[in-house]
């Protein structure tokens, strides 16, 4: 199993273990609804205005948006209630990442579909664009990298 491969499966597993030991207290935490149409809702909560980690949040979202059938919701930590912090996502009711604890806020792409896989979130059809994209962006990124830039 290569590292990549192998730090997905921990992340997973954390998660796991987060869920069940504290995913009770965290259910009432989440923003927004649980559920809509009797799927889990991916909620991503963003700072005022977004900032970095919240927009790779968001940029994450739209990829598993992609491939999976998972209705998303972002909302501004201001509207999130006393006390929220940001970047933070929940899936359901359950916190995955947040600023200053799981995950420092960060979703990652690999990990996150990895999960919603277990739980066996509908996948689309047909992926969208956005992936058929990644190469070349990746290979743009490489570039600039490359140049310094």
């Amino acid at each position: 199993m290569n590292v990549l491969r192998r730090n997905s499966v921990s992340r997973l597993l954390a998660l796991a273990c987060l869920a069940a030991t504290c995913g009770p207290a965290l259910a009432q935490q989440a923003p927004g609804p649980k559920e809509l149409n009797g799927q889990k809702v991916l909620t991503l909560v963003s700072r005022d205005p977004p900032g970095v980690r919240c927009n790779n949040n968001i940029q994450v979202a739209a990829e598993l948006s992609n491939v999976f059938r998972v209705p998303v919701l972002v909302v501004p930590v201001s509207f999130a209630g006393p006390g929220a912090k940001a970047p933070a996502v929940y899936y359901g009711g359950q916190l995955l990442a947040q600023d200053g604890g799981e995950f420092n806020g960060m979703l990652a792409y690999q990990w996150t579909a990895d999960m919603l896989d277990i739980e066996g979130a509908t996948k689309q059809d047909q992926p969208g664009r956005l992936m058929e994209i990644r190469p070349d962006f990746d290979a743009l990124k490489a570039k600039i990298r490359a140049t310094g830039g």
